[in-house]
């Protein structure tokens, strides 16, 4: 048996902040990604689409004001909107004090960056006119939803880069309600077709798959660092 200072210690267990992205993250992305487009396309080229009978029978069943929904309603509808920016530029902003420049950078590609760069062309591209009567203040293009962009790519990016693999499986849940309760804010207020709710989460969580895979080396490294108490190096 050799001495017990000889002995070679095992590797330290890898670290799982920020998460390492699944195999086939980068296709599902893209996929994800290219089914709003091509609607976008077709909204460009249809006066009327085929789901738009969907769109009228659910504004129809969903009667209700921003008074109805006793201010929740307007509640989601300042947090999908530009103040809305102010978590995901706290969270870039302690990630940062924390020397986790990499994740930082991540979280701003996919909130911000992914906004400009992809939601709002689609937005041009599309050139959706809103629901008659919102009980909101928007501006043009209803599709895809910009808030529930928004709102999917910053809890998912929360998942990733600030919960370890345990806190994740409640984490879910609660990021799904928020999710779904923003899509239902968005036709309660009649500011947008649900249609739109579901482009906006499919963009949302396409733009994120494939900037996870983009980010994967930085993330990676800084995950090694982070395992290694060296971030600052």
């Amino acid at each position: 048996m050799a001495p017990p200072s000889s002995r070679v210690l095992p590797p330290p267990p890898p670290h799982h902040l920020p998460a390492a992205p699944p195999r086939h993250a980068l296709g599902c992305g893209i996929v994800l990604l290219v089914v709003p487009l091509l609607v976008a396309l077709l909204l460009r080229v249809v006066e009327r689409p085929f789901f738009q009978d969907i769109d009228d029978r659910w504004a129809a069943s969903v009667n209700g004001s921003a008074v109805d929904g006793g201010g929740f309603t307007l509640v989601l509808d300042r947090l999908g909107g530009p103040l809305g920016l102010v978590v995901p530029l706290a969270l870039i902003g302690c990630l940062c004090v924390y020397g986790r420049w990499r994740s930082a950078l991540f979280v701003f590609t996919a909130t911000v960056g992914a906004n400009v760069l992809v939601l709002l062309p689609l937005k041009a591209l599309a050139d959706r006119p809103r629901p008659p009567h919102p009980s909101v203040l928007v501006n043009d293009g209803s599709y895809p939803s910009g808030q529930v962009f928004s709102a999917v790519t910053l809890v998912i990016v929360v998942a990733l880069v600030v919960f370890p693999p345990r806190a994740r499986r409640w984490w879910w849940p609660c990021a799904g309600t928020y999710v779904l309760a923003m899509m239902g804010s968005r036709t309660w207020l009649h500011a947008q077709w649900l249609t739109d709710t579901f482009a906006g989460a499919l963009v949302g969580a396409g733009a994120c798959l494939v900037l996870w895979r983009v980010f994967a080396p930085l993330l990676r490294t800084e995950a090694e660092r982070m395992a290694s108490d060296s971030l600052w190096l």
